[in-house]
């Protein structure tokens, strides 16, 4: 079970870098990865209160690409880096995280946005690996979220990270099914914690609509103990169902994805119905914060909606879940779809 060793949640923790390090132990040369905006963000002021005790790196991560993550791999090889810092969104923080996993060098976790689980997990989603999934990397060593430089992304990364927690509820749902039929291990503790998260942030719809430091900090904690969860699991099953499939799906044919977290809120409101769920109250919670709850908010054809709905099943074949070994039909997609309103 690999956790996060420390958890950093407030304000002005920019120079807090060094503490952490000190109290974990981390040693040595590190390398501090930003992409060209979050250097900006919060990079520079990081790297910049690090020189004060470390040996510093500094690198710009363009995507989370195979590329980027070799290139990273080959400046810890050939700098002797000891430890890593990532601070950025999913992308910046996923490339890290499987740098750090297949070099053996620990890193931290420093968001600049709050929109999916992959802050604290031990998953990372490279796009051009031969997966369509995420990939088993490693967590953090520790987790440093800054609220007021999370606060500064647009609201519609916030929003996005409460589609991701709300997913909890179809994924363990779908967890519980394969462990009925499929005999699969599972972990009551887990599955607690995940949905714990995600009734927690659909009973705080109203805060995190504001947007301020309060609903910030509820989104960080549901997204962090998300990865928690899916630490204690071993696997990502906690917090990644059907749902996650379609959105994976949707990611492969579409033109022009929307955001992670965004699309798995939508397909979060088709699985609660298919589970026989309150689903209305999964697209109540989304609409009250304003995350896209159907195909024309998510800018995404209609077509393409029930298209992914029946592959997403091909996405993880091994993974059983309520869309069942065959998946959907073209006419339980459409109806699922039409019902629910998401077309």
């Amino acid at each position: 079970m690999q956790l996060p060793r420390e958890v950093l949640l407030g304000e002005n923790l920019k120079g807090e870098v060094v503490n952490v390090a000190r109290r974990i132990g981390l040693s040595g040369k590190v390398l501090v990865l930003y992409g060209p905006r979050t250097k900006e963000i919060a990079g520079k002021d990081v790297e910049t209160s690090l020189r004060k005790e470390f040996d510093v790196s500094s690198l710009t991560v363009r995507g989370a690409t195979m590329e980027e993550v070799e290139r990273t791999m080959a400046r810890i090889g050939d700098e002797g880096i000891g430890w890593l810092v990532a601070v950025g969104g999913g992308s910046i923080i996923d490339v890290a995280k499987l740098a750090s996993y297949r070099t053996g060098v620990p890193f931290v976790s420093f968001p600049t946005t709050a929109s999916h689980d992959g802050i604290a997990s031990a998953n990372a989603s490279i796009r051009d690996l031969e997966v369509k999934t995420s990939v088993k990397a490693v967590p953090p060593v520790a987790v440093i979220a800054d609220v007021e430089v999370i606060k500064t992304a647009p609201y519609r990364y916030l929003a996005a990270g409460v589609g991701d927690i709300i997913s909890n509820l179809t994924a363990v749902k779908d967890w519980q099914l394969a462990h009925r039929i499929k005999g699969e291990y599972y972990s009551e503790y887990a599955a607690s914690l995940s949905l714990m998260s995600a009734k927690m942030v659909m009973r705080n719809a109203d805060i995190i609509r504001l947007g301020n430091e309060e609903g910030v900090r509820k989104v960080v904690k549901g997204l962090i103990s998300g990865g928690v969860a899916m630490s204690i699991a071993g696997s990502s099953r906690p917090a990644s169902g059907a749902e996650h499939l379609f959105s994976h799906a949707l990611d492969s044919i579409a033109p022009k994805p929307a955001l992670h977290g965004e699309q798995v809120g939508v397909g979060t409101i088709i699985m609660a119905y298919l589970h026989g769920l309150k689903w209305e109250r999964v697209r109540e919670t989304l609409k009250r914060v304003g995350a896209p709850t159907n195909a024309y908010e998510l800018g995404i054809d209609p077509e393409l909606i029930v298209e992914a709905l029946t592959i997403a099943h091909k996405i993880r074949p091994e993974r059983y879940t309520i869309l069942g070994r065959d998946g959907l039909t073209r006419e339980a997609a459409e109806k699922a779809a039409e019902i629910t309103g998401v077309i």
